[in-house]
C-alpha cells in the first residue's frame, strides 16, 4: 500500500507541473547551427594551435640567425694542419681588427670605414682566388706565400685605418677644444 500511495504522490505532482514544463519541439535547423558553432570552436583552436607553431618557428629562426655569424667559416678541407692554423689565427686577427674599427663608426668616420669596406672587399676576392688556386693545383710554396701575403695586407690595411680613424677623432678633440 505504500507504495501506490508514494505512486500516487508522484502522478500528483507531476499533474500539478504540467502547465509549467517546457515541451515545445526544437526546429529543425537548431541542430545545424549547434553543429556550426561547435565545427567553430574547433576550428579556433587548431588555428592557435597553428599560430602557436608558427611563433616558435619564427622565434628558432631569429634565435639562430642572431647567433650565427654573417660570415661563412671557411674550412680549407684540402689544406695542411699548418695552412689551416695559419689561416685560422690571420682571420682572427682580422677580425678582431674589423670589430674595432666598426667600434669607431661615426658620422665623421663613416667615409673612412665605408673605403675601407670596399679595399677589404677587393682584398678578400684576391684572396678567394688564391683559395682556389690552392684548391685546384694543391698546395705549393708560391700559393702559400701569396695567402699569408694577403692575409698580412689585410691585418695591415685595417691597423692604418684605424689609426687614420684615430687621428681624425683627436684632431676633432683639438679643435673642439680650442673651440671652447
Amino acid at each position: 500500500m505504500k507504495m501506490k500511495n508514494e505512486n500516487e504522490k508522484l502522478d500528483q505532482l507531476f499533474e500539478n507541473l504540467e502547465n509549467q514544463w517546457d515541451v515545445h519541439e526544437l526546429d529543425n535547423q537548431h541542430l545545424d547551427r549547434f553543429s556550426k558553432k561547435l565545427n567553430l570552436k574547433k576550428k579556433k583552436r587548431n588555428y592557435g594551435l597553428f599560430y602557436a607553431a608558427a611563433a616558435s618557428v619564427v622565434v628558432l629562426l631569429g634565435v639562430s640567425l642572431f647567433y650565427t655569424n654573417n660570415e661563412k667559416p671557411r674550412e680549407l678541407k684540402f689544406a695542411s694542419k699548418e695552412t689551416k692554423q695559419t689561416d685560422s689565427v690571420f682571420t682572427v686577427l682580422i677580425r678582431n681588427e674589423w670589430n674595432k674599427i666598426k667600434d669607431k663608426k661615426s658620422p665623421e668616420n663613416e667615409k673612412i670605414i665605408n673605403d675601407a669596406l670596399k679595399q677589404m672587399k677587393s682584398l678578400d676576392s684576391d684572396y678567394e682566388k688564391i683559395i682556389h688556386e690552392l684548391e685546384t693545383n694543391g698546395e705549393n710554396k708560391p700559393l702559400i706565400y701569396a695567402m699569408i701575403s694577403n692575409l698580412q695586407t689585410r691585418i695591415s690595411f685595417l691597423q692604418s685605418v684605424l689609426q687614420r680613424i684615430e687621428q681624425s677623432e683627436k684632431l676633432k678633440k683639438l679643435n673642439d677644444e680650442k673651440t671652447i
